[in-house]
């Protein structure tokens, strides 16, 4: 017969999903995730065992690597879960704010280091695509438009991107005259400017144009060059110099 202590123990795996029969620790050593990564190297795992090392635990009736598997199921992939609702995460019973915090930064950790790896600073552009591959990461999967402009000296070579204005969900508001006076103060020989569209579709608008026009036209009275305007919609983009209408 069980003690009352045994009673209570038992109760308490069965409600943390970690006992024997379920839990992780019982597993062969080898097969157990974070055993895996120091052994194997971080490579080897799959994306739920990597995902099932930052829940650490697992919630009633699932271990951690259920918990991520179901996580997986749902959304696909790591960068889906970069950018979803918080509400979407609440299916997920016992699953709380903590572990959704952790999740959450190592996703961003993950896109900085892809940032790092870029490198912008001094990279020369000699195409729309030399700059998408830079900033493409960083707009493609944002809720809102954002407007970035991107400074170059008089080799092409990137001297800073900055945000010129973020907007609502399908508008952003940059201003002409205060993109060509940064572009003064950064000494900079000729900008590129870039904008997503959340709806994913890169076909520029009305306004679009004008206000592509309207930037060429300023920047050519004060001696900085207006290369390109660049439209993110997804994982694609739209380039106003590649279609011909810079020149227009």
């Amino acid at each position: 017969m069980l003690s009352l202590e045994g009673i209570r123990r038992r109760g308490k795996q069965d409600m943390t999903g970690e006992s024997k029969s379920s839990g992780i620790k019982s597993w062969p050593e080898d097969d157990q995730p974070r055993e895996k990564l120091l052994k194997r190297g971080a490579g080897a795992l799959s994306n739920s065992e990597l995902l099932a090392i930052l829940l650490r635990t697992g919630v009633a009736g699932l271990s951690a690597i259920d918990l991520a598997r179901r996580i997986i199921e749902k959304f696909g992939t790591f960068r889906n879960m970069s950018h979803t609702d918080m509400r979407e995460w609440r299916e997920f019973k016992g699953l709380g704010p903590a572990k959704i915090a952790q999740i959450q930064a190592a996703l961003e950790i993950g896109r900085r280091f892809r940032e790092d790896e870029m490198r912008p600073e001094q990279q020369k552009i000699t195409s729309a695509r030399d700059v998408v591959g830079v900033i493409m990461p960083q707009m493609r999967d944002l809720k809102t438009e954002v407007f970035k402009v991107v400074y170059l000296n008089s080799n092409n070579r990137i001297i800073e991107i900055s945000d010129a204005a973020t907007g609502t969900v399908n508008q952003a508001m940059p201003i002409v005259r205060e993109i060509i006076h940064a572009a003064l103060q950064k000494f900079a020989a000729a900008i590129i400017c870039a904008h997503n569209h959340p709806s994913a579709s890169t076909t520029p608008s009305l306004e679009d144009k004008k206000f592509t026009q309207e930037l060429a036209a300023a920047g050519k009275l004060l001696g900085i060059s207006v290369l390109d305007h660049i439209i993110i919609g997804g994982d694609d983009y739209f380039s106003f110099a590649d279609s011909g209408m810079m020149t227009r």
